[in-house]
């Protein structure tokens, strides 16, 4: 008998690096990505269909992602990098060969053979991720969901035009990629704002003015989106389990001070993750339903201390070996330091797999017969991850979800399901509101808004406000109006879309990358400047210098992304009377 059902979710992104850097922050990052996760869960779901199974994973793909693993620029340099693993790999086997340290030489093998095969995968789908993951879908092994276009921080946006930016861009970019609307999405970060007069954290041109702003589930309504996931804290209150303090010494440093100002919200018992909720800012809209992270599963998983990767087996993600970059260690332990860690057992490591995946079945068995037993209904699991931390973080990842999503499918306590699909079936009718948050730790926002970088937001908001001033001219003006204003009008809101990616605020926070964060949030930012100058020497009725016109086609060639962007999106947003808000 079934005692309820079950979604596993990864969401997939990486910020804009082509044209951006290699090494050791840039085009390697996608290309780590591409080889160690998207291509093996690619390559697990094929072998899940050969095996007569239908594993229904739930993937999100940003936009932005999208955008880098179709151009062929990501491809060509992709092809190259993977010969340079394998040519690192050689240059291991041959030293181990003469140093005749056989076990290390195994693995070095073992990486020959990886990125072989890789190449050889990558190959066999024309070399088209995207395309691979499209007929995934048409063959109902997955459903895609989408994501901000360039992961914006919904509620830190000063501008509503911001909002729409991002969810009409997503929806029009899904469409171009995969042929049809998306019907759910991942609001970057989980981060959701009702509607409210909100006042923005930052002066903005001197003034901090109180506005009313729509709710993000507006944005997801008026476009067609009908569901979006958060953390479960948000939902219900209590403290939020957090993704990242594990693994960033400084984030937890943050967090210290932040708890020492923020009073956790008290847990609404009458809520459930276990549920399917509706939301609606605006009570004559359609309301959007809202999914809800699963705590307890979400902890089998996530800490790297004490979840599955932290497995003694597993290969050790931070010691590489200089110069090829191959890993030859295992965790060993949590304790350990690197130069304590043991070598790579591959096969033990396969050994530790099998075990993991049971113990989280048993875990997801467990969670809903209890939820079954209280309510006397069946319930739904929502695990939701980052797509990275199977295969990039977590080396053996991948066949973890393989052997998950093969035992919940044979098991008959559990109803694998995509999630448009339950909400098609449940109907879920309860309207309810939620408040303002993430799934950052402390569930707020003090990883992307701390004095390590509100530097960054000045920078956004000014750019924000310039950009809807000159799309608001371009509407208003059509007397007035070139193609090669426009041109430069469309790459000034490429510049702040990029600009305003949460990534950066977030590896500044954790200081994982932050030089080259804020290296780029700084070029966008300057660029967008010229760029705007630009333009408004065209209205002032000037003609572009030859310098002018260099600058603004190295800018267009450099971040070429979503030739689907319309102008009309920045210059305004419609918005009814004020309504209550069940």
């Amino acid at each position: 008998m079934t005692k309820g059902s079950f979604a596993f979710v990864l969401h997939s992104h990486l910020p804009y690096v082509l044209w951006h850097g290699r090494w050791p922050h840039g085009t390697d990052w996608l290309c780590e990505a591409a080889a160690e996760t998207y291509l093996p869960i690619i390559k697990i779901l094929r072998e899940l269909q050969a095996e007569g199974k239908n594993p229904k994973l739930t993937i999100g793909l940003s936009p932005v992602l999208c955008e880098q693993l179709s151009d062929q620029t990501f491809k060509t340099e992709f092809v190259s990098y993977l010969n340079l693993k394998l040519k690192s790999a050689r240059d291991d086997i041959e030293e181990f060969l003469g140093l005749q340290q056989h076990s290390l030489l195994n693995i070095a093998r073992f990486w020959e053979n990886w990125y072989s095969s890789t190449l050889e995968n990558f190959d066999s789908l024309n070399q088209n991720i995207v395309d691979e993951f499209k007929r995934l879908q048409s063959d109902r092994l997955v459903e895609i969901i989408s994501c901000g276009a360039t992961h914006g921080y919904y509620p830190l946006l000063s501008k509503d035009e911001s909002l729409q930016v991002q969810t009409k861009a997503a929806v029009k970019n899904y469409e171009k990629h995969f042929g049809r609307k998306p019907k759910g999405i991942w609001l970057p970060e989980c981060a959701y704002r009702p509607a409210y007069d909100w006042t923005p954290p930052l002066p903005i041109n001197g003034k901090q003015e109180s506005r009313r702003r729509k709710g993000a589930d507006e944005f997801l309504s008026e476009n067609g989106i009908e569901f979006f996931i958060v953390d479960s804290a948000l939902l219900k209150g209590g403290e939020a389990i957090g993704a990242y303090l594990d693994r960033f010494e400084s984030l937890q440093k943050l967090f210290d001070q932040y708890q020492k100002s923020v009073a956790s919200r008290p847990e609404e018992k009458d809520k459930t993750p276990y549920e399917v909720y509706l939301v609606a800012s605006d009570t004559r809209k359609k309301p959007v339903a809202v999914f809800s992270r699963n705590p307890e599963t979400g902890l089998l998983v996530w800490l790297g201390k004490h979840g599955y990767p932290g497995e003694s087996d597993y290969l050790e993600f931070h010691k590489k070996r200089w110069p090829s970059g191959h890993k030859y260690w295992a965790v060993t332990s949590s304790k350990s330091e690197l130069d304590q860690k043991s070598e790579y057992n591959r096969e033990a490591a396969l050994g530790c797999i099998a075990e993991n995946a049971s113990d989280f079945v048993a875990k997801v068995k467990e969670l809903l017969g209890e939820y079954q037993s209280k309510s006397g209904k069946p319930g739904i699991i929502v695990s939701p991850y980052d797509t990275e931390l199977f295969g990039h973080w977590w080396f053996e990842g991948p066949m973890f979800l393989k052997h998950v999503l093969s035992e919940i499918e044979e098991s008959s306590e559990i109803e694998n399901v995509f999630l448009s699909d339950y909400l098609e079936k449940t109907k879920p009718g309860r309207l309810i509101s939620l408040p303002e948050g993430s799934w950052g730790e402390g569930n707020h926002h003090f990883i992307w808004l701390n004095r390590e970088n509100e530097w960054t937001w000045k920078l956004v908001y000014e750019s924000e406000e310039k950009m809807v001033e000159l799309a608001r001219y371009w509407t208003e003006n059509s007397d007035k109006r070139d193609n090669e204003l426009k041109d430069i009008l469309l790459q000034l809101g490429r510049e702040l879309m990029l600009m305003s990616a949460s990534d950066w605020q977030f590896l500044i926070s954790t200081k994982a990358a932050g030089d080259y964060a804020e290296q780029r949030l700084k070029e966008h930012y300057e660029d967008f400047i010229k760029l705007a100058a630009l333009a408004d020497k065209k209205i002032a009725g000037e003609s572009l210098t030859v310098d002018d016109r260099e600058f603004f086609n190295d800018c267009q060639k450099r971040d070429n992304l979503f030739p689907e962007l319309e102008l009309e999106w920045f210059a305004g947003v419609q918005f009814p009377a004020k309504v209550g808000v069940t």
